[in-house]
């Protein structure tokens, strides 16, 4: 069995880029469906990149995970029906509502159940798989064994993140906002690019935390990049069915890179996992060259190193 590399991109021209580098299938959306994506893509985007993706028999992955309330669930079902239309190949969801609104509209696009930081067990995985969803992707709070065992009991395939800084808080409220009206100041609504900027700072563990707010909140992340480059074989032995890059906050240079690493990766095991025994310290040692200095590399919770 192949493992899927799936990277989430910040632009069309990039989705183009990551597709070429070796990504067996990209993520996108719009934060009005979905949560923490990397770029903000319209449903026109969504077609091109489909349309180019397909041409190289690749994939197209869209997110509706977030939480929906009263006000946004009238606009699921013709939402679905264009990416139906659009023949993408996946849908990530966390809330019901999704589930309820493709039966609904008798919708053809596979769901891939995505709840964030609940996704840590087999049954419910399976649960969601009677349901409906073909695909669990698990949080990054579970240790590597763990992720082993929901692999060999689970009824549907499995998606872990391997690479990219990891969601560690989220609130539905706009703290920041919050936070600088009580300081008698403004604070703008700030794109991605200048999001890139802001951090919160922990002077005692020398951390420095991404933040942003956007349409789903306050979101906060790790202060180190996972990154399980050189650990791949146990994943791999396992048959974990698709492994993700995270690109969110990242360059999209820095996730090309990113990307062609993972995929020179993926080539040496298959040919042979002797080959990539021989080169994953290089590979390893390359991506540590390409961090930035508050971004240090660690395996998150794989081994239970993380601390954050």
């Amino acid at each position: 069995m192949l493992t899927e590399l799936v990277v989430t991109p910040k632009s069309v021209q990039h989705a183009f880029k990551l597709l070429d580098a070796g990504a067996d299938a990209v993520v996108v959306g719009e934060e009005h469906f979905g949560l923490r994506l990397a770029g903000e893509f319209s449903l026109r985007d969504i077609e091109e990149i489909t349309l180019y993706a397909h041409t190289l028999s690749k994939k197209v992955y869209v997110s509706m995970n977030a939480l929906f309330h009263n006000d946004r669930v009238d606009a699921l079902a013709p939402y679905m029906r264009k990416l139906n239309d659009i023949k993408v190949d996946g849908i990530y969801f966390g809330d019901p509502a999704i589930i309820m609104t493709h039966r609904e509209i008798d919708n053809e696009v596979p769901l891939i159940w995505n709840p964030e930081q609940t996704a840590t067990n087999y049954f419910t995985a399976n649960y969601w798989g009677e349901r409906g969803a073909t695909r669990a992707y698990l949080a990054r709070e579970l240790s590597l064994d763990e992720l082993i065992e929901v692999k060999e009991n689970a009824e549907v395939s499995i998606e872990i993140q391997v690479h990219g800084m990891s969601c560690m808080f989220q609130s539905k409220r706009p703290l920041l906002g919050h936070y600088y009206l009580h300081e008698g100041k403004a604070l703008p609504i700030e794109n991605r690019e200048q999001k890139d900027a802001m951090l919160l700072y922990d002077k005692e563990r020398e951390n420095r935390y991404p933040i942003y707010e956007d349409l789903n909140g306050t979101h906060i992340f790790s202060p180190n990049d996972m990154c399980m480059i050189d650990e791949l074989e146990e994943i791999l032995e396992a048959e974990i069915d698709a492994i993700r890059i995270e690109g969110i906050l990242h360059s999209e240079a820095y996730t090309v890179k990113v990307t062609k690493l993972y995929r020179k990766a993926l080539d040496l095991y298959k040919e042979s996992p002797k080959l990539y025994r021989q080169q994953k310290n290089e590979l390893f040692k390359q991506l540590e060259e390409m961090q930035p200095s508050h971004r240090p590399l660690d395996t998150g919770f794989f081994f239970k190193e993380s601390v954050y």
